[in-house]
């Protein structure tokens, strides 16, 4: 298990790579050897290789992603990434002896070696095994403590001499199955990052002094969560710890569910309470703070679960907040934003915005739709600009710049579309974008408002099975904000029946190619037999149109 040249610097180059950033505040007694927040200060910003290393498959490929290459390691740093998190997921490499197999282990180091080679700090774990065996500890508390243990001993020699820029985190999301409840909880949490410590420390070289990151018990920001974690860092005491968290927003907005379709005053505070707890509770005491993974939920169905003005907000602010907080991020990608072939972004607007918030803030605006409607005459549209401290330097139609005053008006934060504009903007008014406008501020990325030509959703009835119901719908250029489900009685029909609102993409899904918005399986198991259900879709122009669903077995009648 001894790494190559290839894959570790050589016992001066860890000592010439001590200087990891120029100018960075030293820990007391170790002169020359930045601290452990001036080392998490330099990792900002981060990105993950996710659903790679830590796919639960035969190799790094088996959940779909390609082979990690040297080129996309590079890819990342060129993309103004200063780290990279590897996961990685061990059980499905180790043999009865709980012994890791040489060739994984090499690969892991191959990558690991690509990534230090480009000057990024690197933050490799132990990950998917938190559900596939650690959360048994309750109940096979000897035999997970020895696995961990082996699997730990091993990576802590394998890596021993590696750069200090290689970071270790102990495990990822831990929970545990058949506790007695919280107080086992975190004695078990406690022990697994105590054995984590003890088991690298104990293996010598940098591994000495390396930075070593704990997690919460779920990695979860929750107060008692994070008071848990104190008290083992308190009781370690050792200055080159690291506490982790998980950071995927306020739930109901990160998969649309319960109508939070906006970034509004109650998901930002969910934010910021967030931000200033582990703040409060760590970097204001010395202990530095990685969130190791941040996103939306949704996304993991789709990048449009969340409306694109929206999720650029929350984007926008997360940025700034942590900068505000001095928390270091890092982006879970599996593989959905940046492509690790053509190394291009699938959302290049959304990577822009969080790229720019490293740094700055940028003016957004209430929302980033402007409607037209097709069947009236044009009138003038006011939208809110959210100016961050920005001013406004002009707003172009691809590369036209229009003309204040006469294709808008800025009045304070207030900016208004003229109708007269609107109306050359639209054209021959076909359904849809007719126009991106792009507006540019004197510091930040730019806004952009999609004009839209639309009218009334109309809906058709339809009959199909629970399986598989498609009701057809002329979206005549609107879109599909959330949809309401109600029982003639107004009780909530359908999954998580505390709202009426349910869930985008896990419940219904529209589709505007084909023209039809699909009602799930995972919707009408919880639908009841012969009692119809009467659908609201709310859509972003405004407009709401309501449609009727009826179960008979696995028959399903859609009445417009």
């Amino acid at each position: 298990m001894t790494l190559t040249r290839r894959h570790l610097l050589t016992a001066a180059g860890v000592a010439a790579s001590a200087a990891l950033v120029p100018g960075v505040a030293h820990a007391a007694g170790t002169p020359g050897r930045p601290s452990a927040q001036s080392v998490v200060d330099a990792m900002q910003p981060g990105w993950n290789l996710g659903n790679t290393f830590d796919a639960t498959g035969a190799d790094e490929t088996s959940w779909g992603n390609p082979q990690v290459t040297r080129e996309l390691i590079r890819a990342v740093k060129a993309n103004g990434f200063n780290s990279i998190r590897i996961p990685v997921t061990w059980v499905q490499h180790l043999d009865s002896a709980n012994v890791i197999d040489p060739a994984y282990l090499a690969r892991v180091q191959e990558v690991v070696g690509w990534a230090l080679a480009e000057r990024l700090y690197v933050l490799i774990n132990v990950h998917h095994d938190s559900w596939q065996w650690v959360m048994t500890m309750p109940t096979d508390h000897d035999a997970v403590l020895a696995r961990f243990t082996a699997i730990w001993t091993q990576v802590a020699e394998a890596f021993r001499n590696a750069s200090p820029r290689l970071l270790f985190e102990s495990v990822n999301e831990p929970f545990f199955n058949g506790s007695s409840g919280d107080a086992q909880n975190a004695t078990l949490m406690n022990e697994l990052n105590t054995t984590f410590h003890q088991v690298v420390r104990a293996s010598g070289g940098p591994n000495a002094t390396r930075l070593l990151v704990l997690p919460t018990l779920h990695t979860s920001p929750d107060q008692p969560r994070v008071d848990e974690l104190t008290a083992t860092v308190t009781a370690l005491g050792d200055p080159n710890l690291v506490a982790t968290v998980h950071f995927y927003g306020f739930w109901p907005f990160s998969v649309n569910i319960a109508g939070f379709t906006r970034f509004d005053a109650t998901v930002q505070k969910d934010l910021t309470d967030i931000f200033d707890r582990v703040h409060n509770a760590y970097v204001a005491n010395g202990i530095p703070v990685i969130i190791g993974e941040y996103g939306l939920l949704g996304f993991d169905r789709s990048l449009n679960v969340i409306e694109q003005g929206e999720k650029l907000k929350f984007f926008e602010f997360l940025g700034y907040y942590a900068r505000q907080q001095r928390i270091t991020t890092m982006w879970w990608d599996n593989g959905q934003h940046l492509n690790r072939t053509t190394f291009q972004w699938s959302d290049p607007d959304l990577a822009a915005q969080i790229k720019s918030s490293w740094c700055v803030r940028s003016a957004t605006a209430a929302t980033d739709l402007v409607f037209v409607g097709k069947s009236a005459p044009a009138a003038d549209q006011t939208v809110t600009l959210n100016l961050n401290g920005a001013k406004l330097t002009g707003i172009f139609d691809d590369r036209k710049r229009l003309v204040p005053g006469r294709d808008y008006v800025l009045s304070g934060d207030q900016l208004t579309f003229p109708a007269a504009a609107l109306a050359r903007l639209t054209g021959d008014q076909a359904y849809g974008v007719n126009a991106v406008l792009s507006a540019r501020f004197d510091r930040g990325v730019p806004w952009k408002f999609r004009v839209i030509t639309n009218d009334l959703p109309v809906l058709q009835s339809a009959t199909g099975t629970t399986s598989a119901f498609k009701l057809p719908a002329a979206f005549n250029g609107d879109l599909v904000a959330t949809m309401e489900a109600k029982y003639a009685d107004g009780s909530y029909a359908g999954p998580q029946n505390w709202t009426s609102y349910k869930e985008f993409a896990i419940t219904f899904s529209p589709d505007y190619a084909a023209n039809t918005i699909a009602l799930t399986d995972t919707f009408f198991t919880e639908v009841a037999d012969d009692a119809p259900v009467t659908l609201t879709f709310h859509f972003w122009s405004g407009a709401t149109v309501q449609y009727t669903v009826a179960r008979s077995g696995g028959a399903v009648t859609g009445t417009a």
